[in-house]
């Protein structure tokens, strides 16, 4: 795992320049006849950048975007109206069977089917009517670092050109050496609170809420805490219940129009008496974890890159092996 994520920057590199004439070529596109709806499809780290791709589309594009439930179509045999949308399928193998009957039928209903997939002859990669591949190289490690980093770097490649966004653009050309930067950030300062935790939320909001997800789904396979990821929007309500003194959250505030109420819930968690360790920002009370200030929708990639240093050395602190989490394989063959 910690090999692996170390890979990232040369791996975003290498990706850019190999996709990005078909990025150029199928943003115009995309301009030239936009589609009526983005659905994504994809499962565990994947989906987690699925996210990530419905909150960048949605608010630098403006255009609807939705997760596809693939039992949908896998389980139950039903095909929804997908004619003239983008179904954007990100995996790591392209062998899930789930995923490709759901990509498979939005094919058949008439959408446009790309892929965003590491295994360059998967069948994914056969089925969709574009791949562009993720070029992370075998990832051998069970725990997803650099081809959900990879995803990032793919989707926010795609959108700055279809947006023609040129601070976006300019953000996703420095990206690789931003990973380089965030890789070398120290976050020992969190090891002590959440070694010897059982559970813990993790809470971001818009484009950082994928990068949320991720990070609660790492704790899990790799140190074994049952963490749960959590929109700042949302933590107020039910999920408020479970914060006493010592309850530990990790939060991560982009600097964007969401950072001023993340960095509100900071303080407001810390006067409940909660552990509260904040990447992205400061609040009274609160531990700082040092993030690198960057485009608002690159920050969240930056801050995973130095949180899976940290993930691999929590799951050492608490006398785990990383790359060997319980009752976990490769590739999850769900149907």
């Amino acid at each position: 795992m910690h090999a692996e994520a170390a890979e990232a920057p040369a791996i975003v590199q290498r990706q850019l320049l190999r996709n990005a004439p078909a990025v150029q070529e199928l943003a115009t596109r995309l301009r030239r006849s936009p589609p009526r709806a983005v659905v994504t499809c994809a499962r565990g780290s994947s989906d987690n950048a699925a996210t990530y791709a419905r909150y960048l589309v949605e608010t630098r594009l403006g255009l609807l975007t939705s997760s596809a439930a693939p039992s949908v179509s896998s389980v139950y045999g039903a095909n929804a109206d997908l004619g003239h949308t983008l179904v954007l399928a990100i995996s790591q193998s392209g062998a899930s069977p789930d995923l490709l009957a759901t990509a498979e039928a939005a094919r058949r209903k008439g959408a446009f089917v790309l892929a965003l997939v590491n295994v360059e002859d998967s069948p994914l990669a056969q089925l969709a009517h574009l791949t562009l591949p993720l070029a992370a190289g075998e990832e051998t490690s069970v725990a997803a670092t650099k081809t959900y980093l990879a995803s990032l770097a793919a989707i926010s490649q795609l959108v700055a050109e279809w947006a023609d966004d040129p601070a976006l653009r300019e953000a996703v050309h420095g990206l690789p050496a931003a990973l380089e930067h965030a890789w070398t950030l120290d976050w020992s300062e969190a090891l002590e609170p959440l070694q010897s935790a059982g559970s813990a939320y993790v809470v971001a909001r818009g484009v950082g809420l994928g990068v949320a997800q991720e990070w609660a789904l790492k704790l899990k396979e790799t140190s074994r805490v049952h963490a749960e990821a959590q929109s700042a929007a949302e933590l107020r309500h039910g999920p408020m219940a479970l914060v006493r003194p010592g309850f530990p959250l990790l939060l991560l505030a982009q600097h964007d129009e969401t950072h001023a109420g993340v960095i509100a819930l900071a303080r407001e968690m810390t006067s409940h008496g909660a552990t509260t360790l904040l990447a992205g920002g400061t609040a009274d009370g609160a531990r700082s974890l040092p993030t690198i200030t960057a485009h608002p929708a690159i920050e969240p990639l930056l801050a995973t890159q130095t949180f899976y240093r940290f993930a691999n050395e929590l799951a050492l602190a608490r006398g785990l092996d990383p790359d060997r989490p319980a009752h976990l394989r490769k590739v999850t063959q769900t149907r």
